[in-house]
């Protein structure tokens, strides 16, 4: 069977014993000011949501309506103990249904740079697509282009550099609002759909 978590379903125990939980850690301020910019019952798509802490739980805290994907059948369990009334699916996003739909923002946090060249380039106008008419997309990827092994995973994971990132995401009809690093040094890019 082939592991669609990028290697993460194999350590995922270890990652929710050390960072499952954390629900202040790096990144959460962040999100939970992105997560403000949207109307209370906004709908947003967390990809590679892993136990949902801390990403889909901001966006419940913050009055949003959750729907989330992840590849890892552990993180899946975690996330369904944590979250029971949210809408799970445990696929790859290159199969994943909820791309069907339509959001006001789809967000994505540590993944983008796991997946291969191919899939990158395929998953952001894949999730452009996915957005309502001034939906927002967050992503973290690296500013440069490199590549390297997960530390965790030891899989490789690979950043397109961030010319790379706006040329996509200019080609998916979304413009950038704005690109910034948070207090760990993760760099995001901030996208809309215009309306």
């Amino acid at each position: 069977m082939i592991d669609e978590s990028n290697g993460y379903e194999g350590i995922a125990e270890t990652y929710i014993k050390g960072r499952g939980q954390a629900v202040n850690g790096i990144g959460s301020s962040t999100v939970r000011a992105w997560a403000r910019t949207f109307n209370s019952g906004s709908v947003v798509l967390d990809v590679g949501c892993g136990t949902g802490i801390p990403v889909t739980k901001i966006l419940l805290d913050e009055g949003l309506t959750a729907y989330a994907l992840d590849a890892s059948p552990t993180m899946i369990e975690a996330f369904r103990r944590n979250f029971p009334s949210v809408p799970v699916s445990c696929e790859s996003v290159e199969r994943s249904p909820f791309f069907n739909r339509s959001f006001d923002g789809i967000i994505a946090v540590g993944l983008i740079f796991l997946l291969s060249e191919a899939t990158q380039r395929a998953l952001i106008p894949k999730m452009a697509a996915a957005l309502n008419p001034g939906g927002r997309l967050l992503f973290t990827a690296p500013l440069y282009k490199v590549e390297w092994k997960d530390a965790m995973t030891e899989q490789l994971s690979v950043s397109l550099g961030a010319e790379q990132y706006r040329e996509l995401i200019s080609a998916s009809g979304l413009s950038i609002v704005d690109e910034f690093d948070d207090e760990g040094e993760n760099h995001y890019f901030n996208a809309i759909r215009q309306a």
